[in-house]
C-alpha cells in the first residue's frame, strides 16, 4: 500500500514530465501512419526484396571460419551458409516489408490503452494533439478521454450523465460556464456596478439572497441591492473551492463553497445561469454562511 501511494505522488510531481513524454510517443505513432499513404505502398515487395537481400549481405560477418551452421558458431563469427543467408534475406524482408506496409501503432493499441494514455494529457494537450493528422484527431476526439478529463477538473457527481452531444461538448460547455462564473467573482472584487448590471439577465423574475438573508427580487432590485453592497464594502477576493456545476442545454446552476480568507468568512453559494441571445446571463444567486458542526445539529432539531 505505501509504494502504491508514494508510485501516485511520484507520478503526480512529474505530471508536466509524464505529459510532455506521452505527446511525444503519441505524435511519433502518428507519423508512421504517413507510410499509410498510396505511393509509399507500391513497390513494396521489390523494395523489401532488394533491401533484403543488401541487408542480408552486410549482416555476413567478414571473417571466415569453418563451414558449419549451428548457432554457436554464427554467434562466434562464423560465415552463415546458404540456408541461414536464405533464413536471414526472408526474416529482413518480412521486417522491411511490414515496416514499408505503414501498419500505424496507433492503429493496434487497445481501444482502452489509448484512452488511459490520453487521460494523463490535460485540456490544451490534447486539443494540440487532435490538429496533429486525422489519426490523432480520432484519437483525442474519443468520448471516454474526453469523459476521464471531465472527472479529473470538473466533478465524478455526473459519472451516470449520458450528454446528448457527447463529453467532449459537455467539457466544453462546462468549462465555459465555469468561466462565466469566475468572471462574476472579479466584478464583486472590482465592484463595478456596470459590469454586474450586465452580468444580470434584465428580467423581473430574477432573485438574489445575499449573506445578510435578505431576499431581492426583480433586475432593479437585484442591482440596487450590489450598489449598496460595494458602497458599503470594500472589494472582496473570494477563495472558490469545491466548484460543481450541472449544464443543461439553456440552463446551468453552480455550487461552490468561498471564503473571505481560509479562516474565517466561509459560505455556502449558489448562481444559477440562463443562455439568452447567445451568452450566459445570471438569474439567481444565493449566498449563505457556512455553519458549524454544532450549528448544524441545531437546525436540524429546531
Amino acid at each position: 500500500m505505501e509504494i502504491a501511494y508514494s508510485l501516485s505522488i511520484a507520478l503526480q510531481s512529474h505530471q508536466p514530465l509524464i505529459t510532455a513524454i506521452i505527446i511525444t510517443l503519441l505524435s511519433l505513432l502518428a507519423v508512421r501512419s504517413f507510410f499509410k499513404s498510396p505511393h509509399h505502398k507500391s513497390n513494396v515487395t521489390g523494395t523489401a526484396t532488394s533491401s533484403a537481400k543488401k541487408q542480408a549481405r552486410e549482416a555476413r560477418p567478414s571473417s571466415s571460419c569453418n563451414h558449419t551452421s549451428n548457432s554457436a558458431a554464427l554467434l562466434n563469427g562464423g560465415a552463415a551458409g546458404p540456408a541461414e543467408e536464405d533464413m536471414v534475406m526472408a526474416d529482413v524482408s518480412k521486417a522491411v516489408a511490414e515496416m514499408q506496409s505503414g501498419a500505424s501503432m496507433m492503429e493496434q493499441l487497445v481501444p482502452e490503452i489509448t484512452t488511459h494514455a490520453l487521460s494523463y494529457l490535460d485540456y490544451p494537450s490534447l486539443c494540440r494533439l487532435s490538429m496533429t493528422n486525422s489519426l490523432m484527431r480520432k484519437a483525442a476526439n474519443d468520448d471516454n478521454a474526453w469523459k476521464a478529463l471531465y472527472h479529473k477538473d470538473f466533478t465524478l457527481e455526473q459519472d451516470t450523465v449520458t450528454p446528448v452531444n457527447g463529453w467532449k461538448a459537455y467539457y466544453a460547455a462546462t468549462r465555459a460556464i465555469m468561466n462565466v462564473n469566475t468572471e462574476f467573482f472579479n466584478i464583486i472584487k472590482d465592484m463595478s456596478l456596470s459590469a454586474m448590471s450586465r452580468f444580470w439577465l434584465n428580467a423581473d423574475y430574477v432573485k438574489c439572497i445575499h449573506a445578510s438573508g435578505v431576499l431581492f427580487s426583480g433586475y432593479n432590485a437585484v442591482i440596487q441591492s450590489w450598489q449598496h453592497a460595494f458602497n458599503w464594502e470594500q472589494g472582496v477576493d473570494f477563495q472558490v473551492r469545491d466548484v460543481r456545476a450541472r449544464v443543461l442545454t439553456n440552463m446551468a446552476w453552480i455550487t461552490m463553497k468561498t471564503y473571505v480568507d481560509m479562516d474565517n468568512g466561509a459560505f455556502n453559494m449558489t448562481n444559477i445561469f440562463e443562455f439568452h441571445h447567445g451568452r450566459w446571463y445570471l438569474v439567481d444567486h444565493h449566498c449563505s454562511e457556512m455553519l458549524a458542526d454544532g450549528d448544524i445539529g441545531q437546525q436540524i432539531v429546531h
